[in-house]
């Protein structure tokens, strides 16, 4: 993956990248073509899907302040994560640099929630409901009490992604996520929009969308309003 895409105009914006081997496809917050502004990319050194989430990232807020500030040093606006579960790491790492840092789509959670009008809230999907905790979603601001659903543990997506395969069966991988939001409002007719917490659901978006006829935020939507906000060098 080349370090930069140079050619494209807009802000930079710095990507703090985990460890991984899986396809970054289309729409993936680790493709550069994703994205109509230049982007910088950091990989963590062992940070790797099932470290990061199902373990807590132990070990690993040293290696990512430090990718941040590499990324800063070479010139990026902002800095944003390819992991929802970094909330934890949210406040050391904007503490670390002096440019504005968004680690997960979890910090749009409040703002969506107060689109929904006074009848409907907003869900999350996740890759790992079990452990995304009254931590994490603490450091996003999110209420404890927001309805959470996930992907199937056995699914294709999550095998490949937890498990840092190399070969990725895009359709299944959107079936899993499309079945997974039409869980998650079956559970709860009050849900009136979705948050993604996986970068890596965010291909599926509008997939997710139409399904379930709900809006559908992602970290995408996170890093565009983010760059949009950007001052013109």
């Amino acid at each position: 993956m080349p370090d930069r895409i140079a050619s494209k105009s807009g802000p930079t914006i710095g990507i703090i990248m985990l460890d991984t081997r899986f396809p970054r496809i289309l729409g993936d917050i680790g493709n550069p073509a994703t994205w109509d502004f230049p982007t910088l990319y950091e990989i963590v050194d062992g940070a790797s899907p099932e470290r990061v989430v199902t373990r807590g990232a132990p070990g690993l807020l040293r290696p990512f302040i430090d990718a941040a500030r590499k990324l800063e040093q070479q010139g990026a606006q902002a800095i944003v994560s390819t992991c929802g579960f970094l909330t934890l790491q949210q406040a050391a790492l904007a503490e670390a640099v002096s440019v504005p840092v968004v680690t997960s789509s979890l910090f749009q959670v409040p703002m969506v929630a107060r689109t929904c009008g006074p009848d409907g809230r907003v869900g999350i999907l996740t890759i790992e409901p079990k452990s995304l905790t009254r931590a994490h979603l603490g450091a996003a601001g999110v209420a404890p009490d927001t309805p959470i659903g996930g992907t199937d543990p056995q699914s294709h997506f999550n095998r490949v992604i937890l498990g840092n395969l190399p070969e990725l069966d895009v359709e299944q991988a959107r079936r899993d996520n499309v079945d997974a939001a039409k869980k998650l409002v079956e559970a709860d007719s009050q849900i009136a929009a979705i948050v993604l917490e996986c970068t890596n659901m965010a291909p599926y978006a509008s997939d997710i969308s139409a399904a379930v006829d709900r809006p559908v935020w992602s970290m995408n939507t996170a890093v565009n309003a983010l760059a949009a906000s950007l001052p013109p060098l």
